[in-house]
């Protein structure tokens, strides 16, 4: 399984009404620090396949959820369960650290 693109209007489909958490990855085509975590986001996603759904919404074409999060910098990290934000981050990390932070919140 890879990333899921995800808009404005599929976001509460997608996240907030998912049966499993799920990782939202706030980034921009243009963002150098989003391209570098963009690989170690597609492997965690075949990683957890089927445990934890890895979704990526580009702000520059939806900016909507990204204000009402209050993203101010990208790349912007947010783990949701049960439709509620558990734990963010912001900034690029390597694919072990970016495991640790999900595998640490959602234990």
């Amino acid at each position: 399984m890879s990333t899921v693109a995800v808009t404005d209007e599929t976001f509460d489909a997608e996240v907030t009404n998912s049966d499993i958490p799920v990782v939202v990855d706030f980034w921009a085509e243009w963002c150098g620090p989003c391209k570098q975590i963009g690989p170690a986001l597609e492997e965690l996603a075949s990683e957890y396949a089927g445990r934890i759904k890895i979704a990526k919404v580009d702000v520059d074409s939806n900016a909507g959820v990204a204000a009402q999060l209050g993203v101010r910098g990208i790349p912007a990290l947010f783990i949701f369960k049960d439709g509620e934000v558990i734990s963010n981050r912001a900034g690029a990390a390597p694919k072990a650290a970016l495991q640790s932070w999900i595998d640490e919140a959602i234990a």
